[in-house]
């Protein structure tokens, strides 16, 4: 399948070349897509000298930082548009292991989303503090019990889409960030019937560069499970 993987960054000129790379030596053939939010530490400056000397790099530059989800649907968008078939979402700090992209490509020729499932087979994250840990795996029962998804891991950001499915959500209308963006997601292809199926990773936690979780991404969350809930009911998907 023609696949690429979106990472959106910003301020990740410690981590974006290394990832690209080690992406490559897992699948040489896979094209990379970064969405950069006017990083000022550089980062579309590097993307930009790799392009140069690679053409399975692009480099997608907004004009400010924007936020996780925008930056994903806009590259999205442009996936589909180079007609992809399989687009990956993935963070650019190493907590998602590369080693495991052939196993997302092995499973997306039968499903519409596959998700890589922090807590699918017990809990698979290494490094974070407890609260983080706890607050994290109480989301996704939270998010589970509101708006029924059969899903496990329902925040994590490591996954792989058919163009079909993405096709069939108005990316345009997507305004959520973070965990509440994952949640979104999830929910539009599980409610269109998508299949979708979760395979164990190993989360660890960033090796280098900040976190850019916020309290106002955790609210988001909070409420957004709630408007997908209400606007299931009344048929508005």
């Amino acid at each position: 399948m023609k696949s690429i993987v979106v990472i959106p960054t910003y301020n990740e000129i410690e981590n974006i070349e290394r990832i690209i790379n080690k992406i490559h030596e897992v699948i040489p053939e896979m094209h990379v897509l970064v969405v950069d939010d006017n990083s000022p530490d550089g980062t579309s400056q590097a993307i930009e000298k790799m392009m140069s000397q690679d053409e399975r790099v692009f480099l997608l530059k907004r004009a400010g930082k924007m936020g996780l989800g925008t930056a994903y649907c806009e590259g999205f968008t442009l996936a589909l548009e180079r007609n992809y078939e399989a687009i990956f979402e993935m963070d650019a700090d190493f907590s998602h292991d590369p080693k495991e992209l052939p196993n997302f490509l092995e499973q997306i020729k039968e499903h519409d989303l596959v998700i890589g499932s922090r807590y699918i087979s017990g809990v698979n994250v290494v490094n974070w503090p407890l609260r983080r840990l706890v607050l994290s795996y109480g989301a996704n029962i939270y998010s589970r019990i509101i708006t029924g998804m059969p899903i496990n891991d329902a925040t994590g950001g490591f996954k792989c889409f058919r163009a079909e499915a993405l096709r069939e959500i108005d990316l345009k209308a997507i305004k959520s960030n973070g965990y509440g963006f994952q949640i979104e997601m999830n929910y539009k292809v599980w409610k269109n019937k998508g299949k979708i199926k979760e395979i164990p990773i190993i989360f660890i936690d960033r090796r280098s560069g900040t976190s850019k979780m916020n309290k106002k991404i955790i609210w988001e969350a909070i409420f957004l499970v709630w408007k997908l809930r209400f606007s299931s009911l009344f048929k508005k998907n």
